[in-house]
């Protein structure tokens, strides 16, 4: 099945370093609390909560920390108002960036990501000028596992997924939004463990630039996903 370009800090979370720690607890915080605010607070009836409670544990948050971070979302405790906002723009060589900021403030995440986009040879878009490049999927990502025996791919493929490809660590499953719980339910009953996550894939993967552009277009990355507002980082580029 086919491959996909992406660069997603949802993936990353697992090899957060110490330095970067609280860093990636308030940004998963506030995924958890926009979730459980959307949602409600109960993550077996909240699959998005469920997801983010699972990049929580990934990362060794406390549980003290998801509680409170639930209760944000909920309305127990006080709170900022979080939102969510996904930002366009362009980057070195032309590539489509997509960022989804988790912004209490709009104007100050807006003029921190055209900083970063202008520092680093790239420009903002407006609305619309790159998001019809991608797609909202559903991915799970399922470690150590190269290839699936036919019957489960099947169940799989029955669950709702698109694609099943592999990758260097394991495994990397695709459906729609909507069949993401049924499909992390057939890796569950499998008993494999699969990391689930909502990231906007790119249509058609534009092919890698050369060496200098590479490396422009990977600091441009980098730095918007070292924003403290930022969630996740897409690009319709091949890595």
């Amino acid at each position: 099945m086919s491959k996909h370009s992406k660069w997603s800090k949802v993936k990353n979370f697992k090899g957060v370093v110490d330095a970067k720690r609280s860093a990636a607890f308030t940004k998963v915080a506030r995924v958890i609390t926009v979730a459980a605010r959307e949602g409600g607070g109960d993550p077996n009836f909240n699959f998005k909560l469920r997801t983010a409670i699972d990049q929580a544990l990934a990362v060794n948050m406390p549980k003290d920390n998801i509680e409170r971070a639930i209760k944000k979302g909920t309305g127990e405790t006080e709170s900022e108002r979080i939102e969510e906002v996904v930002y366009e723009g362009y980057g070195p060589g032309g590539a489509a960036v997509l960022v989804v900021a988790l912004s209490d403030n709009r104007n100050r995440t807006s003029s921190s990501l055209k900083h970063i986009f202008s520092v680093h040879g790239g420009n903002m878009g407006g609305a619309g000028s790159v998001q019809w490049m991608f797609q909202k999927k559903g991915v799970i990502r399922v470690e150590g596992r190269a290839t699936l025996a036919e019957p489960f791919e099947l169940e799989l493929i029955d669950a709702g997924a698109e694609d099943i490809r592999g990758e260097d660590d394991g495994l990397a499953i695709t459906c729609p939004v909507e069949s993401l719980s049924k499909v992390l339910a057939a890796v569950d009953k499998h008993k494999l463990k699969g990391e689930s996550a909502i990231e906007w894939l790119p249509k058609d993967a534009a092919p890698p630039p050369e060496a200098a552009v590479k490396e422009k277009l990977a600091e441009l990355l980098e730095a918007l996903d070292d924003d403290e507002d930022v969630n996740a980082v897409f690009t319709n580029v091949e890595f």
